[in-house]
């Protein structure tokens, strides 16, 4: 894909009494819209999430990367673990993004990270949200508690094989959700994938569950080589 078939502007999100800043992004004739809920300490500029959206983008996604705290909120530690509150704003940042005209109508998909995984997986439980999967990338699944078995939409844990509490919470929380479901364990990658290869790796794993669960609902149907 070519840098000039991708577009992107600004985003702000209306959530409870404040403007969410992120970033919407779309190539040409994207077949799905996926949102990013970050975890804890980072935001819309995390390079990891960036690189995942890249490649996301690169198989015909839009993505949608934004802070789901404010910048006085996110001075408080308490709130990074506060999932009712994370999953709040991913819900407002999925009605917004119903009305924006560049990705109106497209399947919709969550990708979460750390404690954003929990938060996207609260989110996709509410009967409501039209979520048709979600992955978690280093997440936290567990701190979802009972909304696990609510969820639906296809879910995909993506865990380092070197994150060793992560992976075990991961196996505990696979148990508990009674949707399609997969756990992918990446060879030699700790929490943060920094270990060379293991980030893209990770990427491509969500791209293909993303492509197999969103593009396939799209009138414009692409392959992610």
């Amino acid at each position: 894909m070519t840098t000039s078939m991708l577009r992107e502007r600004p985003a702000r999100i209306p959530a409870g009494g404040l403007d969410l800043q992120g970033t919407l992004a779309w190539p040409e004739h994207p077949s799905g819209l996926v949102l990013f809920a970050h975890g804890s300490g980072s935001g819309r500029f995390s390079s990891r999430n960036q690189r995942v959206a890249r490649r996301l983008r690169e198989c015909g996604m839009a993505t949608l990367l934004f802070d789901l705290l404010g910048e006085a909120e996110s001075d408080d530690r308490g709130n990074v673990f506060d999932i009712d509150l994370l999953a709040g704003r991913l819900l407002s940042a999925t009605e917004w993004a119903a009305g924006q005209a560049e990705v109106m109508g497209l399947p919709l998909g969550y990708f979460g990270a750390s404690t954003g995984a929990a938060a996207a997986l609260r989110a996709a439980a509410r009967p409501v949200v039209p979520v048709q999967a979600v992955v978690s990338r280093g997440g936290r699944p567990d701190l979802a508690g009972d909304a696990l078995a609510q969820v639906r939409a296809p879910t995909l844990l993506i865990v380092g094989g070197r994150d060793f509490t992560v992976l075990d919470l991961n196996r505990e929380a696979l148990q508990r959700l009674t949707c399609e479901k997969r756990l992918v364990v990446i060879p030699g990658a700790t929490h943060l994938f920094e270990e060379s290869g293991t980030l893209e790796e990770a990427a491509q794993w969500a791209a293909e569950w993303f492509v197999h669960h969103l593009a396939m609902e799209s009138t414009w149907h692409r392959t992610c080589p």
